[in-house]
C-alpha cells in the first residue's frame, strides 16, 4: 500500500490532519507545510489560562495573544481554526498537581503532565472526533514505523530536542501522532515561515512554563496555597540547625545561591523535608547520586520491561532537559524499576524525569522513562540523610 509523507494510507487531499496550534512559529509551520502538500488541515488551539485575555508576554505560549496569532495564521493558510476552552481541565490536571508536588518538596515538570493529559489525551480524542487520521504537532522529535507501531527518536536539531518532555507519550498515542519538524533544524523552520509569509515568522520562542511568569515557581504555588510558605529550619546534613527559611517552596535540590546562611563553606540544598518543613543542606559531595528509583514508568522499548535480564540492560539516561544522555543501566524486578547512573549525577530531586535512550547520538531511539521517586546518594551522605529524616539524629543548633 502506498503511503503519503506522514506514513498514512491515501492521498494527502483525502487525509484529514488536526494540527495543535499554539500560536508560535513551529506549529504554524507544521500547518503551513501540510496545507502546501494538500492535506485536509484543521487547526486547533487550546485556551489554557489567562481566561482568554488578549495579553502577551514575551516568551510565553498559549496566552490570549497566541490564540489570536494562531487564528491569523489559519486565516492566511485558508484552513479552519477552532479554539477549545480547556482552562478548567488545565487547572485541574496540570496547575494544581504542580503546586501540590512542589509543596511536597518535589521538582515537578508540568510540561510533561500537560502532554500526558491535555494535549496527547484530550486533544488527541478531539482530533479523532473530527475524523482526523493523525494529530500533528510542532515538537522537535521524530517518529517512524517500527513493525505494526511507531518508535520515537531524538530530532536532527539536538539543540531543540524535546524528547525529555515527551517520554510519557504512550504507544497508542505515538501511533497516532506525527512530528513533521523532527528532521529539520530550527533555521529551516524559520526560513519556511518566511516563505509562507506567516506573521509569526520572527516570533520569539516560548521559554518559561506558560503559567509561571519569569520562572518564579514559588509565586504561583504561594498564590494557590498560602500555607505553602510556612517557615522552618535550615538544617545541615550533620544535624545542626544553621538558619531559618520562609518556606521550602523557595528552594530546589541542588540550589547553592540564595540559601540564606553563611558558614564559610559552600552549601547546597540536599533535601527538602516537607513533612517537617526543613531545608537540609550540605557540601556538594552530598548531592552525588548513582541510583534513581522510578515511578509511573512509560516503556517504549521492544522488549517487555518485566522481561529484562537480571543484570539489567545498558541504556543512556537523561535526568535534566539541558544535559546530553549519559551511560546507565536499567533494572526492573518485582515491579520496581531503577537506573544506575554510571558517571553519577548531582542535584537530583524527586519529581524530575529520567528519560532513557539507546545511545547519545541525534539518531538515538527514545525508550521512554519515568518520574524519579527517590534517589540514593554516596553511602555516607545517604546514611546521614536517612538518620536525619527518620528522626534518629537529634537536631541541634550550631
Amino acid at each position: 500500500m502506498m503511503l503519503n509523507s506522514l506514513d498514512l494510507p491515501g492521498r494527502p487531499e483525502d487525509t484529514r490532519i488536526v494540527v495543535a496550534m499554539s500560536g508560535g512559529v513551529d506549529s504554524s509551520v507544521v500547518a503551513g507545510i501540510l496545507k502546501r502538500e494538500n492535506y485536509d488541515v484543521i487547526g486547533v488551539t487550546l485556551q489554557l489560562y489567562d481566561h482568554g485575555a488578549a495579553v502577551h508576554r514575551a516568551g510565553s505560549c498559549c496566552a490570549g495573544q497566541d490564540i489570536e496569532d494562531a487564528r491569523r495564521v489559519c486565516e492566511a493558510l485558508g484552513i479552519p481554526h477552532y479554539v477549545l476552552d480547556y482552562e478548567k481541565r488545565f487547572r485541574d490536571a496540570v496547575i494544581n498537581p504542580f503546586a501540590d508536588s512542589y509543596i511536597a518538596g518535589e521538582t515537578p515538570i508540568p510540561c510533561v503532565t500537560c502532554n500526558q493529559t491535555v494535549k496527547f489525551a484530550d486533544l488527541l480524542q478531539t482530533a479523532r472526533d473530527l475524523g482526523a487520521a493523525a494529530l500533528a504537532t510542532g515538537h522537535y522529535i521524530r517518529s517512524r514505523a517500527n513493525g505494526e507501531h511507531r518508535a520515537l527518536f531524538r530530532p536532527v536539531d539536538t539543540d531543540r530536542d524535546q524528547s525529555y518532555f515527551l517520554f510519557a507519550t504512550t504507544q497508542e498515542q505515538l501511533d497516532y501522532l506525527r512530528f513533521p519538524l523532527g528532521g529539520m533544524p530550527k533555521s529551516e523552520v524559520r526560513k519556511i515561515a518566511e516563505e509562507l509569509e506567516l506573521t509569526v515568522a520572527q516570533k520569539q520562542d516560548s521559554q518559561d512554563i506558560c503559567f509561571v511568569p519569569q520562572g518564579k515557581y514559588s509565586d504561583i504555588v504561594s498564590r494557590l496555597n498560602p500555607a505553602a510558605a510556612s517557615p522552618g529550619a535550615i538544617v545541615h546534613i550533620d544535624g545542626r540547625i544553621i538558619g531559618q527559611h520562609e518556606g521550602i517552596v523557595h528552594y530546589t535540590v541542588g540550589q547553592r545561591r540564595g540559601i540564606g546562611v553563611a558558614t564559610g563553606d559552600p552549601l547546597y540544598v540536599v533535601h527538602l523535608d516537607a513533612a517537617r518543613s526543613r531545608v537540609i543542606v550540605g557540601p556538594r559531595e552530598a548531592l552525588e547520586t548513582h541510583k534513581v528509583f522510578l515511578r509511573d514508568v512509560n516503556w517504549l522499548g521492544d522488549q517487555a520491561l518485566d522481561g529484562l535480564p537480571e543484570e539489567g540492560v545498558s541504556v543512556f539516561a537523561k535526568v535534566r532537559s539541558t544535559r546530553a544522555p549519559r551511560p546507565a543501566v536499567l533494572h526492573s524486578k518485582d515491579g520496581e524499576v531503577w537506573v544506575e547512573l554510571i558517571d553519577g549525577e548531582s542535584g537530583i530531586a524527586p519529581g524530575q524525569a529520567c528519560v532513557l535512550y539507546s545511545d547519545d547520538s541525534n539518531t538515538a531511539r527514545v525508550f521512554g522513562g519515568g518520574f524519579i521517586e527517590r534517589s540514593e546518594r554516596e553511602p555516607e551522605a545517604e546514611a546521614m540523610l536517612r538518620r536525619l529524616v527518620s528522626g534518629e539524629t537529634v537536631v541541634t543548633a550550631a
